[in-house]
């Protein structure tokens, strides 16, 4: 408990970087647990194009991680087979962090989109005297590279942070306020920001109208988003800090997803006021 706490303080108080305040990093209080599955459908909008493109399923279990007890997410999505002949591609992420703290230990990634390839492994070594994460990383643009990447406590990969910001103090985040956070993916690590809207109330196709928390994300620019505009995100109100909903800008065109199935919820989702499937 003392290796919680610690890290929880390093989140609130690291100097220079002022992170997403959250209610709690103990694993007992948490918005979610080891054996939730959320999937989504990924939905295109470019002129008169406006369709369900592809797929998308995170998974959480829990293990042992070097002797740590750890979960592990797992995101896997994909084009259907009508679309791959267009633009195909294939995300396959894992990341593993403690389920007491949520300290990244561990990342991988394997990227197809288009013609562009990518894959990660980063270990976090947050025992050396200066912490870094060894990263060993492929992209078809530059190579493969071994090297050394900063580590801060507000530094994560895109599904730890994803499950990091589901514990949002919400008494404690001020609306409209940039939060900063650092970002590690590739062979770089980035500033990106959360920003607080507020309550909404929307429908979601084939789930129904559910209460919502409306944020916004800076995105990263690269080979297929813009990295102009925020990819906006809602999140159910209730316990769970579920993503119902989001949008984000592309090169061309909109991408958006929704929540389509869940199972194993920590909470009640309460937040589903009226079912429409």
């Amino acid at each position: 408990m003392t290796a919680v706490l610690s890290h929880a303080q390093e989140i609130s108080d690291s100097k220079g970087t002022s992170c997403v305040p959250v209610k709690t990093t103990v694993e007992e209080e948490l918005a979610f647990q080891a054996g939730e599955k959320v999937d989504f459908i990924l939905h295109y909008k470019w002129g008169s194009i406006n369709t369900d493109v592809g797929t998308a399923t995170v998974t959480l279990d829990s293990l042992t991680f070097n002797g740590q007890e750890a979960f592990r997410c797992s995101v896997f999505g994909k084009t259907k087979k009508f679309y791959d002949v267009f633009f195909k591609v294939r995300e396959d992420f894992d990341s593993w962090f403690t389920r007491d703290g949520l300290r990244p230990l561990k990342f991988t990634r394997d990227t197809h989109e288009g013609g562009y390839e990518a894959r990660n492994t980063y270990l976090y070594e947050w025992d050396a005297a200066e912490p870094y994460i060894a990263a060993d990383v492929y992209t078809s643009n530059l190579g493969q590279k071994s090297m050394q990447l900063p580590l801060t406590p507000c530094t994560y990969d895109l599904p730890a942070l994803f499950f990091f910001a589901r514990n949002m103090d919400m008494d404690n985040v001020v609306p409209g306020k940039r939060y900063p956070m650092t970002f590690a993916i590739d062979e770089e690590v980035y500033n990106v920001y959360f920003i607080l809207y507020g309550p909404e109330t929307i429908k979601v196709k084939g789930l129904g109208t559910v209460e919502t928390i409306r944020f916004a994300a800076k995105l990263l620019e690269g080979e297929v988003f813009k990295g102009e505009e925020d990819m906006t995100i809602w999140v159910t109100a209730d316990d769970n800090r579920l993503p119902v909903y989001f949008e984000a800008p592309l090169r061309v065109g909109v991408a958006a997803g929704r929540m389509s199935g869940w199972e194993g919820l920590k909470h009640p989702f309460t937040s589903l006021v009226n079912t429409k499937r």
